[in-house]
């Protein structure tokens, strides 16, 4: 048999992932690596941890099942968004750990640029906001503060990437500096307009062009994995930044059609088709996927804690042992308490974009306990959820273009978080909408895998694909709308606090 290989690198653990011929999954593997957090806000992981970890899943993978490198047709790569390295072009280490996306380091900075009107001209270019989000103010970061770095950059000695680029220039033997459109759009220095990296905004952050890699369509020629490496040269032959690529395993390739992530965050996705939409709610402008040169593009609202919260409650608080817990204690909470958690943990993202505050706790009594803290934090992720949903659909009904959001009404979800029904059942009853989950959870891998694949001609096309998309369960609205509209409301009320504190 033959197989499709996709390695997901994402924020807490890298996959590995074996698709059949059917789009089935064959095996896997998964490896966690350490989180550094040095300072309050600031999250770090060793460049080296997220290589090796992708070497040691494939490895296991290929041991455990028996597979050779020559049963490989191709090779998909999906990755944590917007984490940023640089690393030396001869040695090919890395001259700082690698900045992880929820790092708040640069909230100084990007204030400061917002401060004299830097902003708008961002948004037009990039669809971005100035924030510690995203890669460009973290590579400006790396290059202030490493000794040396800015000059060597400057000679072309350094090189920048998002994790896809450290990843396919170390299998590759540093053959390759490449990534693609979507991992491209989230860095904050690309014109998600004309596709191509940004002069004005380079010039701005003082970054070196030279430093930052070729930008390919999703499906693409990314060159071959060292024959030393696995025995064989392997061809990657697809890249995209997770999101997208849950959005592209959710067959989201219709305008107006909808997903939602939940993993460490949530991340929604909304396909607007050709249209380059600058939302007014604060909302993001984004390339869902490239092909063939052609560009879709997608408004995207980001929830920086949503798995995380219950990883907060295991490690943190430990009034859980494992995720799975959560459920059992939230079912068995006291129906009169509402407790509201706002894990604002390293800030809010979309729609508030307040880096500075922190998570609260509302309606706390002397009887609250594990049960009540656990209803409050599944329900917080919803509840962020609503948020962005609201603010999306808002955007699209204020649109010139009257884009097609005939299917907005249902809400494709996946994602690790999405495997309990507790909180996908309150999701659809504050959403008071349909959500549905897929029988394959592994999107993310699943989109590269199949960009992979259709390219080599191993898989048929998108709408193949999109028709052979499996439904395992439909969750629909059961709660009374008043009381939904009360709970939301106890939940803006919060957020209003927190964000005054």
């Amino acid at each position: 048999m033959k197989y499709i290989l996709s390695i997901d690198q994402g924020t807490t653990s890298s996959r590995a992932i074996l698709f059949n011929k059917d789009m089935k999954i064959h095996a896997s593997s998964q490896e966690e690596f350490p989180q550094y957090f040095p300072q309050s806000g600031w999250v770090e992981h060793d460049a080296n941890d997220l290589y090796n970890t992708v070497l040691n899943t494939c490895k296991n993978l290929f041991k455990d099942n028996n597979i050779k490198a020559s049963d490989i047709v191709s090779i998909g790569i999906t990755n944590q968004r917007e984490t940023t390295i640089v690393w030396d072009k001869n040695t090919g280490q890395a001259i700082y750990n690698a900045i992880v996306w929820q790092d708040r380091r640069t909230a100084s900075i990007c204030e400061e640029y917002k401060k004299v009107g830097h902003e708008q001209m961002l948004r037009e270019k990039t669809g971005l906001l100035f924030d510690p989000y995203f890669s460009g103010t973290k590579l400006k970061w790396i290059l202030d503060n490493v000794e040396g770095a800015r000059e060597k950059a400057k000679k072309g000695e350094l090189l920048f990437g998002t994790v896809d680029s450290f990843l396919i220039w170390k299998l590759t033997n540093g053959k390759k500096h490449l990534t693609d459109a979507t991992n491209a759009s989230r860095t904050m220095l690309f014109n998600i307009n004309d596709g191509t990296w940004d002069k004005e905004i380079c010039d701005l952050l003082d970054i070196p062009m030279i430093m930052l890699p070729e930008v390919k369509n999703c499906a693409d020629d990314f060159g071959e994995v060292h024959s030393s490496i696995f025995g064989e040269s392997i061809e990657i032959n697809a890249v995209a930044g997770d999101q997208q690529s849950a959005a592209i395993g959710q067959a989201c390739f219709k305008e107006g059609m909808i997903k939602a992530t939940y993993g460490t965050g949530c991340f929604v996705l909304l396909n607007t088709g050709p249209h380059m939409i600058l939302s007014k709610n604060r909302l993001l402008s984004t390339i869902a996927y490239q092909l063939d040169g052609e560009i879709t593009y997608a408004i995207e609202g980001s929830i920086f804690v949503a798995g995380a919260v219950v990883q907060w409650l295991r490690d943190g608080l430990k009034i859980i042992n494992e995720a799975k817990d959560t459920q059992e204690l939230a079912l068995a909470a006291d129906p009169s308490q509402e407790l509201y958690i706002v894990p604002a943990f390293t800030g809010l993202g979309a729609p508030y974009w307040d880096a500075h505050c922190r998570g609260a706790i509302y309606g706390l009594t002397r009887n609250s306990g594990p049960a009540e803290f656990a209803k409050a934090a599944l329900r917080s992720v919803a509840y962020q959820t609503k948020d962005l949903l609201d603010a999306m659909h808002n955007d699209i009904e204020s649109f010139d273009e009257n884009i097609n959001i005939k299917e907005k009404s249902v809400l494709r979800v996946d994602g690790g978080m999405s495997a309990s029904d507790y909180t996908i059942e309150f999701l659809a009853d504050i959403l008071g909408t349909s959500v549905d989950r897929p029988e394959i959870l592994e999107t993310t891998a699943l989109g590269v895998a199949f960009l992979a694949g259709m390219k080599k001609g191993f898989y048929t096309n998108k709408e193949d694909f999109a028709n052979n998309w499996h439904l395992e369960k439909r969750f629909e609205s059961s709660m009374d709308i008043d009381i939904a509209i009360e709970l939301y409301k106890g939940w803006t009320e919060s957020i209003n606090r927190t964000l005054s504190i």
